[in-house]
């Protein structure tokens, strides 16, 4: 007897969790947009479930996909949130939240990006997204927010090569250091870097004793670049001991 009333005590406890199916979906959609507003993301999250679960393919459906992402987001759940938003873009290609799931799948991958000295596969997936997202999207309220971000995520892989070139030249790895510089000028000319770069390049030269290779990258690529006052005067120190 004591086993079947623990039995039954587990079954009115789980019975009083579930969701109450008699209420209509419209009504379940609103009490989950009621906690997200309060900030109650794991039970909206609940909420949302159930609709999609039984509303797919009705009026609620893309709705509730698209809040449930929301509450991820919201709740910085923001690799779970992505792949809610991608559920909707692949089902719901005209759903009126399609534009905002792609820019917040952008904003996902954005937020994980770590520094610069770690690994940078979220920053590259971030900037993927955001290209795809201008080239669908270019008269998007969002495009001056998504042309920053891409800015900000563009000097932070210059500056991991640039780090890198770093990194080689105190251990007077100058070909090396040379390939890191390099990959900066190729890729990412246009960042706030640009300048440090093009001189670092110019001091391998000449601490290889290389000036006349120090000089060309200075003729042919550094003046285009360098306008800095305090970089101008170190290479024009480096090439006057070099004589």
């Amino acid at each position: 007897m004591k086993y079947l009333s623990f039995i039954l005590v587990i079954f009115v406890g789980c019975s009083s969790s579930l969701l109450d199916e008699s209420i209509p979906l419209a009504d379940r959609l609103k009490i989950g947009m009621d906690l997200l507003d309060q900030e109650k993301f794991v039970k909206a999250q609940g909420e949302f479930k159930y609709v999609l679960s039984r509303g797919t393919g009705t009026d609620y459906g893309d709705d509730a996909q698209f809040f449930l992402a929301e509450s991820y987001f919201l709740n910085q759940e923001y690799m779970l949130s992505i792949q809610e938003y991608e559920n909707l873009t692949r089902k719901m290609a005209f759903s009126p939240y399609f534009e905002k799931s792609r820019f917040r799948i952008c904003e996902a991958y954005r937020i994980e990006s770590p520094n610069y000295y770690n690994d940078q596969s979220y920053t590259e997936k971030a900037l993927e997204r955001y290209r795809e997202f201008l080239d669908d999207f270019p008269e998007s309220e969002n495009s001056q927010v998504v042309t920053e971000s891409m800015n900000v995520l563009r000097n932070k892989l210059a500056k991991k090569l640039y780090e890198t070139g770093i990194l080689y030249m105190k251990m007077d790895e100058f070909e090396p250091a040379r390939m890191s510089f390099n990959a900066v000028i190729d890729q990412y000319y246009d960042t706030d870097i640009i300048e440090k770069v093009h001189f670092e390049v110019i001091k391998s030269y000449a601490k290889e004793g290389n000036s006349l290779k120090a000089e060309k990258h200075w003729v042919d690529k550094g003046q285009s670049y360098i306008s800095n006052e305090e970089i101008i005067n170190e290479i024009t120190e480096l090439f006057s001991t070099k004589e």
